[in-house]
């Protein structure tokens, strides 16, 4: 409405660190004929010489922004390829203490049981079918926007990932790599590698599966996880 005549920041970089970012909140402020004031930095816009100080200033703003965040994902990189854990949602079957993976008793029992009943089931189905009569939830997790979170149904995805998760067998993982971890496996590694060859036996059944029904999004969807989506369908009466 043309009531903004002068927009006052304290250092340019507490408006934004981002070069194109702050290039279209210019362009914003002359199409209205609204001026930009930086409290400790002094420079003039309205000449090439300032605009090219401003820009100067926000490269190394946005520099200073972009080193932070590699020296974090190295360090974060690093501590991992110790072994050591650095946050994130605590899988089922572990708690934190001084910043370290220690094993719930309870919650041990319960991942074992799962590993355990998928090798005999031999089917995501039958063992959701089964943790649904057991009431075998999720890990809860009270956090400050969500007191009461978790402790929901397990389906396949979730289920999916906890079976697939070396975690579970004393390692820590970083993006596509493992190493030996800090904390203490929960389950024994034969266990795990059967059950990896049984979620690999499987993998290939419900491809070959999804190949004979000829739906044209086959193999192109997936869900978070990076689990393949499966074509389905369903009939009423008319």
């Amino acid at each position: 409405t043309g009531k903004v005549d002068v927009v006052v920041v304290y250092k340019i970089d507490r408006l934004t660190r981002s070069l194109a970012d702050f290039a279209k909140l210019v362009e914003a402020f002359d199409a209205r004929s609204i001026s930009f004031v930086a409290v400790t930095q002094q420079f003039n816009t309205t000449t090439s010489m300032g605009r090219l100080t401003l820009n100067v200033l926000l490269s190394f703003a946005q520099f200073e922004r972009e080193l932070s965040s590699e020296r974090v994902r190295d360090k974060i990189a690093a501590s991992r390829a110790k072994g050591k854990w650095t946050g994130g949602s605590v899988p089922l079957g572990y708690d934190v203490s001084d910043k370290k993976l220690v094993p719930n008793q309870k919650e041990r029992e319960t991942v074992n049981l799962i590993f355990k009943r998928y090798l005999e089931l031999g089917s995501f189905q039958k063992l959701v079918n089964e943790l649904d009569r057991r009431k075998i939830v999720s890990k809860k997790r009270a956090t400050i926007k969500q007191p009461n979170g978790g402790g929901v149904p397990l389906t396949y995805g979730p289920l999916a990932y906890l079976l697939k998760n070396r975690i579970y067998i004393g390692e820590m993982g970083h993006k596509s790599k493992w190493y030996p971890g800090e904390h203490e496996p929960i389950v024994d590694c034969k266990l795990f590698d059967r059950v990896q060859q049984q979620l690999a036996d499987n993998a290939i059944d419900r491809k070959a599966r999804r190949s004979e029904s000829g739906a044209l999004l086959m193999g192109k969807l997936f869900d978070e996880r990076g689990n393949a989506m499966s074509p389905s369908f369903s009939s009423k009466n008319r």
